[in-house]
């Protein structure tokens, strides 16, 4: 990949059209004797950062992203739809462009392919194009997951970082099995606010030639890896007892490159043990950020929660049903998924 690409690209980040109302009557007895026993991030600092980058995470897979202009045709009428995963060709397993060219380049006519879709198997035929640099299939593929993402923290004194308080999911809406990837300089060139019914989305430009650190992980609490890129103002992080109901601020980049503070309100705080990604209910308040996007839309995950000056989460989730609203993540949680 080269030059700057467009991408406009849902951090996978989850709505909820309607959560258990056990979830909001509940009145959590433990919350204070759990708090009380994880004091191990109490005296860390660090930074908080807001930024969107790229994500390119390598899974061992192989996704139709597009038809090809000039053999497309034969991949529509085959079958083939954009984003199915090439599973195998002639039975041959399929994990890399470089697998599948060398399957085609074996093959005499056409080809049996397996295609993974909607999570279930699919099998059919296609005669692929003999061209000048071999054979094709007449779609352009992506390996693994790409797309962009919020980071949340920093820490300066190791270089690691982590970002979008969820993980990055495959195909099949599991958590991608990552076995490398990478982390590129990127700017937000729109929005598409978010409506009732309609979640929103950042879209953004991900230079692909300027990669600025390496993934680690991708869990589900977030992805976590190692780069020297971000600055700025270390805070503490704060226990979950001392993070309340009332007044807080994301940090969120939503236009080129900047970041930009503003005002939420923490509505309800959970049960910690539950450890579900839901861990805090916020909803959006600051009049600009309702207006650029009509609440929290997707490339937003990530964005860090800052109370009483201090780091308390990232922002995981929207409602669809009203996009002002969504869920966080306790930061205490991303760093025990980091560790």
């Amino acid at each position: 990949m080269s030059g700057l690409r467009h991408i406009i690209f849902a951090d996978k980040m989850e709505g909820d059209r309607e959560m258990n109302r056990k979830l909001f009557g509940t009145v959590w007895a433990t919350v204070l004797i759990f708090c009380m026993s994880v004091p191990a991030f109490a005296s860390q600092m660090l930074i908080p950062v807001g930024k969107v980058v790229g994500i390119s995470l390598a899974e061992g897979s192989v996704t139709v992203v597009a038809y090809d202009e000039s053999y497309g045709q034969r991949a529509r009428d085959a079958g083939i739809l954009i984003g199915d995963e090439i599973v195998s060709v002639d039975d041959q397993s399929v994990d890399s462009a470089a697998d599948l060219h060398e399957a085609l380049e074996h093959s005499d006519g056409s080809v049996e392919i397996e295609l993974c879709r909607d999570g279930k198997s699919r099998q059919l035929r296609l005669e692929p194009a003999v061209t000048e640099s071999g054979p094709r299939l007449g779609v352009y593929i992506r390996e693994g997951v790409t797309g962009i993402g919020t980071v949340t923290y920093y820490d300066p004194n190791t270089g690691d970082f982590g970002a979008l308080g969820h993980g990055v999911s495959n195909q099949q809406g599991a958590v991608a099995q990552m076995k490398t990837g990478n982390v590129y300089r990127a700017t937000v060139a729109g929005v598409k606010p978010g409506k009732i019914g309609k979640p929103g989305q950042l879209k953004g430009a991900v230079n692909a030639d300027e990669v600025i650190g390496q993934l680690r992980s991708n869990t589900s609490f977030g992805i976590f890896g190692q780069c020297s890129e971000f600055r700025g103002e270390a805070l503490p992080v704060a226990e979950c007892a001392e993070i309340q109901e009332g007044q807080a601020e994301i940090m969120s980049n939503i236009s080129g490159d900047a970041v930009e503070t503003f005002s939420v309100e923490i509505l309800k705080v959970f049960d910690p043990e539950k450890k579900t990604g839901r861990d805090m209910m916020i909803q959006v308040t600051d009049p600009a950020l309702l207006k650029a996007t009509g609440g929290i839309v997707a490339g937003m995950s990530g964005s860090p929660i800052i109370q009483n000056g201090k780091l308390v989460g990232a922002v995981t989730h929207v409602l669809v049903n009203d996009p002002t609203k969504g869920y966080g993540i306790f930061v205490e949680n991303m760093l025990d998924a980091a560790a």
